[in-house]
């Protein structure tokens, strides 16, 4: 794969370790994923080789604190890694995000007993997800209505999950239940639940429209017995925790529609060279020179906002604007660019053969995921408004 575009004077400023992730994650990505992302996407199977390669790359601790067993890098290395995965395939990317979030989370949220398990984590023998998405209830945490009820032995879960990425493969699932009554969001706990507990059954894996093989699914729960250690982090605190934890998964999904739009441009621009049409290759005519120029300076736009927003998490910032200003931006940039890279492809752009075709499906999730754009929107103008008071 090419990769024309970024030179060495872009990775100046990266640290050592910054660099040396990059091309680990780059050798993997073109050497493992890259020849099976084509089968991922047709079979719409989770490759449990592929992620257990990541785990053993020590991927899924990059930015967990050594104390915890992780590589204590920064969230910007995270950014790094996901960019470089996903040029080859997003829906694996993807796959890897959930691992190191939740490695995360249970450091920083869970009991003694959830941080026992972070070794499985990240050596890929426990395979973590969260449920807090519902049929009715997506963008509006607040409002969901999974119960946890106490009693004498520790607690009674039911209700519905839906859109649970690795629902169906997952070991131990955060479900997001209200645990008391009051308004929404002081009335939410986070719960870690088996997924082999009696009572979670798991839906048939969803039919999407890209983002094939990550087993996603609905989970429901009738009368799920939990412990009373099984809250991670303060009771009825959860809407908090998810909300500080949306901001970094936005990073996270920013850097993945980055390197999903950087995979098209690449692509975009060697078929230009080859594409010959009325005499000369089509990378001779303006129309197509501008689309590229665009993809060129928006991808690096893109980048530059990402990475921004990454140093001011890991210097200890508030980055709730920052996160949905590069979950929005980003995310934007790759939906139109992977398009505009499919038209300059042509028909063969529309065919299953090429790429980009894969890209083209893919990452139209992005504009949804970790809260649609609409939402990013309003939580920037919400962060403006105060600024400005």
């Amino acid at each position: 794969m090419a990769d024309g575009s970024r030179t060495a004077e872009m990775h100046r400023f990266y640290t050592d370790d910054q660099r040396a992730l990059r091309e680990t994650a780059r050798r993997f990505a073109e050497g493992e994923i890259l020849p099976r992302a084509a089968a991922i996407d047709r079979d719409d199977r989770f490759d449990r080789a592929l992620y257990k390669g990541m785990a053993d790359l020590g991927l899924f601790g990059i930015c967990l604190r050594e104390g915890a067993g992780g590589a204590g890098l920064d969230a910007v290395a995270a950014c790094i890694a996901m960019e470089e995965l996903a040029r080859c395939s997003g829906a694996v990317a993807n796959a890897f995000a959930i691992p190191v979030e939740a490695a995360l989370f249970f450091d920083e949220h869970g009991q003694d007993r959830h941080k026992a398990m972070i070794p499985a984590i990240l050596s890929g023998d426990l395979i973590p997800a969260t449920a807090v998405s519902e049929a009715d209830h997506g963008s509006d945490v607040a409002s969901l209505t999974t119960k946890a009820v106490r009693d004498a032995d520790g607690w009674v879960l039911d209700g519905a999950k839906a859109w649970v990425t690795l629902g169906g493969v997952a070991d131990q699932i955060m479900v997001f239940a209200r645990s008391a009554d009051g308004p929404g969001h002081k009335a939410i706990s986070c719960f870690l639940v088996e997924g082999s507990a009696e009572g979670v059954v798991r839906g048939k894996t969803e039919e999407l429209l890209g983002m094939h093989g990550l087993e996603d699914c609905a989970l429901t729960f009738t009368n799920v017995r939990l412990p009373g250690d099984a809250v991670m982090g303060p009771e009825n605190g959860a809407f908090k925790m998810a909300m500080g934890n949306f901001n970094f998964s936005r990073l996270m999904m920013s850097a993945m529609a980055l390197g999903m739009a950087q995979a098209a441009f690449e692509d975009a621009t060697a078929y230009a060279k080859a594409r010959r049409q009325f005499g000369q290759a089509i990378i001779g005519y303006q129309a197509v020179q501008f689309m590229l120029a665009d993809m060129s300076t928006d991808i690096a736009a893109a980048r530059l906002l990402i990475h921004h927003a990454a140093r001011l998490y890991d210097a200890g910032h508030p980055i709730a604007k920052e996160a949905a200003q590069a979950k929005l931006f980003a995310t934007d940039m790759a939906t139109k660019h992977v398009s505009n890279a499919l038209q300059i492809h042509g028909g063969n752009g529309y065919s299953r053969e090429y790429r980009v075709e894969r890209l083209f499906r893919d990452v139209r999730l992005a504009q949804i995921y970790e809260g649609t754009n609409q939402i990013q929107r309003l939580i920037i103008a919400r962060q403006v408004a105060k600024e400005m008071a």
